[in-house]
């Protein structure tokens, strides 16, 4: 019998069971790929989103140094063509002594000391140093031979001179800028100042960057990490190491290639490369690896890198890679339960129940809620009926206040008042007296003339005593007031003031006030400027030149109205309490100290304001500042 085609009966048990050592060794060789393949794009995902932020945030970084970098070299451009403004400078190049020359040092050391710079020299057109800021001491650079130098060179042919190097008599590095000297269109020397730029590498590590800067021969001249100093980026030829060891550049460096171990371009000026540890040979150091972006600084042939390094991002991606398979193991352990139809079972048994209680507490809640809410909202209608009652009582006591301060005033002008009211009554007895013993003696005309003084005086005081009864009385009318009118009431109750004799009156009114109407209550405005120019009077009681000013113009809706006065002033100690109740610089009962607070409460509430300025020339302007009432509109007829 053929055994393919036998019955299963009869197949023996190991051909039957090693089918599914092999499905199971299949599966889990299947999954435990696909774990790792998770994993893996995990890790290269996290790396490229890594690299990327890295990246921008490396890009944001490159720019602020690199700005740094070219305002650095920027503080010193102008010091080499200030030497040309010195003629001290010029006249010893043209005509050299050991006096000008001496004159020269004390000018450049001083200069080189208040810039902050390393050195400041002058050299002659053959160039020889004639000058300089380190005379003093014993690696001066004078009578030194510098025509070597490129930037001598380049300044007598009328360029910037531009160099960094190491300097041939101290060894030291400095930026060299050079500028040629002229004197009527000739080149009679070249300014040139060295600076230090190894405080931009302490900034860096201060920031813990790893950055370098390269110049236009690839060779690294600043660096925050010392054994990178000096080194070439690139290849370096025999002619180009000849020529730059002539030039003294980089004084007696052999100018080391800096080799990375590897180097992958990501982009334009932007790299990954890896390194040797520092300290360690290169076959047993482990690498560092590094995001390298490099941006070139304006008006210079350098070029800025900065590196930064990518183990933190390594690790992280490594973390991001287990974190992902292990999601996704757990994912195929999740999928592998639910496919057991008993847990789905209850699973769902357990969902619907729970949904129920979730169900039945979220209406609880929302009952709870809506409770709280309706409680709530009458909290606020009590409130808001509360603070409607509290303002209705506090505009009643504001009206009480005003009517109040009115009185004051009253009662301060009643006794000028009595003065100006007994002369005419004095008037009116011996008038009527002589009236009538002159009808007696039949002189009708003398009797007519005397009756007609008699009702001049009548109504003058009339004319006082209405003027008063105005005032007093409240007005609920409509908020619009004449401004002309209020103006003249105020004079005409102030009239009598004690310092009114003598008084000088200025108006300037570009728009007579006769044809100002301001959104304020007629009262309160006359009110307001009641006790404006009753203090400016109060204020120039004690001398004899008493002027006032009235000066009003018209802005942007508003009409500013300006109340001066050239009195003693007001004490710069006292100026901040001008408008707080009850304070008053008035001396003993002449003042409740009201005036200021209840008029400026009062253009307040009319949508103005009320402020004060202190003129240099003397005296106190105080501004009052209202809205202007709406034009009446022409009633329009219709046909």
């Amino acid at each position: 019998m053929d055994p393919f085609t036998a019955p299963a009966h009869s197949v023996p048990p190991g051909w039957s069971r090693k089918p599914r050592w092999l499905r199971a060794l299949l599966l889990t060789a299947l999954t435990l790929l696909l774990i790792a393949a998770c994993g893996y794009a995990g890790y290269r995902i996290s790396a490229q989103f890594g690299i990327q932020t890295l990246a921008e945030d490396g890009q944001r970084q490159l720019e602020l140094n690199a700005r740094a970098v070219e305002s650095e070299i920027s503080r010193y451009t102008y010091l080499p063509s200030l030497l040309e403004l010195e003629s001290s400078v010029g006249r010893l190049l043209q005509s050299p002594t050991p006096f000008r020359r001496e004159q020269v040092n004390a000018y450049l050391e001083g200069l080189n000391q208040r810039s902050g710079s390393l050195a400041i020299y002058v050299l002659d057109v053959q160039g020889r140093v004639v000058a300089t800021s380190n005379w003093r001491e014993p690696s001066s650079y004078l009578g030194e031979d510098l025509a070597f130098r490129a930037y001598y060179q380049d300044a007598m042919a009328g360029r910037l001179g531009r160099f960094y190097g190491i300097g041939s008599t101290t060894g030291e590095p400095g930026y060299y800028l050079a500028h040629g000297l002229k004197k009527a269109g000739q080149i009679i020397g070249v300014a040139v100042v060295k600076v230090r730029l190894n405080s931009l590498e302490q900034r860096w590590q201060r920031a813990h960057l790893e950055a370098f800067v390269t110049d236009e021969n690839g060779i690294i001249i600043l660096s925050t990490n010392p054994a990178r100093r000096l080194k070439a980026t690139r290849p370096l030829d025999a002619e180009t190491r000849e020529r730059l060891a002539r030039s003294l550049q980089y004084h007696w460096w052999a100018l080391e290639e800096l080799q990375p171990l590897a180097r992958e371009q990501l982009g334009a000026d932007i790299e990954q490369v890896s390194f040797a540890s520092d300290g360690k040979p290169a076959p047993s150091a482990k690498p560092v690896t590094y995001l390298a972006q490099t941006r070139p600084l304006a008006d210079t042939t350098w070029h800025l890198t900065l590196m930064t390094p990518l183990q933190d991002l390594r690790r992280s991606a490594l973390s991001h890679a287990m974190l992902a398979s292990a999601a996704f193991a757990l994912l195929l352990f999740v999928g592998l339960a639910l496919n057991q139809r008993r847990k789905v079972l209850a699973t769902r048994l357990a969902a619907r129940e729970a949904l129920q209680r979730a169900n039945n507490e979220l209406e609880r809640k929302i009952t709870e809620r809506t409770a709280d809410l309706r409680a709530s909202n009458q909290r606020l209608l009590a409130e808001v009926r509360e603070r409607e009652q509290a303002e209705t009582t506090l505009r009643q006591a504001q009206d009480e206040l005003v009517q109040s301060g009115k009185l004051a005033v009253i009662g301060q002008m009643s006794t000028a008042i009595a003065h100006e009211l007994n002369q005419p009554l004095a008037a009116l007895r011996t008038l009527s007296a002589n009236t009538v013993r002159f009808l007696q003696r039949g002189s009708l005309d003398v009797a007519s003339s005397n009756l007609q003084s008699i009702a001049e005086l009548v109504d003058r005081m009339g004319k006082i005593t209405g003027s008063l009864r105005a005032f007093a009385r409240r007005n609920d009318d409509q908020a619009e007031a004449d401004l002309g009118q209020a103006i003249d009431a105020a004079l005409q109750l102030l009239q009598h003031h004690r310092s009114c004799p003598g008084l000088q009156l200025h108006r300037d009114y570009p728009l007579a006030p006769a044809k100002v109407r301001v959104a304020i209550e007629q009262t309160r405005l006359e009110q307001i400027l009641i006790n404006l120019i009753a203090n400016a009077l109060d204020a120039m009681a004690a001398q004899s030149d008493r002027q006032l000013w009235l000066q009003g113009r018209s802005e942007a809706g508003s009409y500013q109205l300006t109340v001066r006065d050239n009195g003693s002033g007001i004490a710069a100690e006292v100026r901040g309490h001008l408008f707080e109740p009850f304070f008053t610089t008035k001396p003993g009962e002449q003042g409740l100290g009201l005036g200021l607070t209840l008029s400026a409460s009062l253009a307040a509430s009319a949508g103005g304001s009320l402020s004060v300025e202190h003129p240099p020339s003397g005296g106190s302007a105080f501004i009052l500042s209202l809205r202007l009432a709406p034009e009446p509109q022409e009633p329009s007829s219709h046909e």
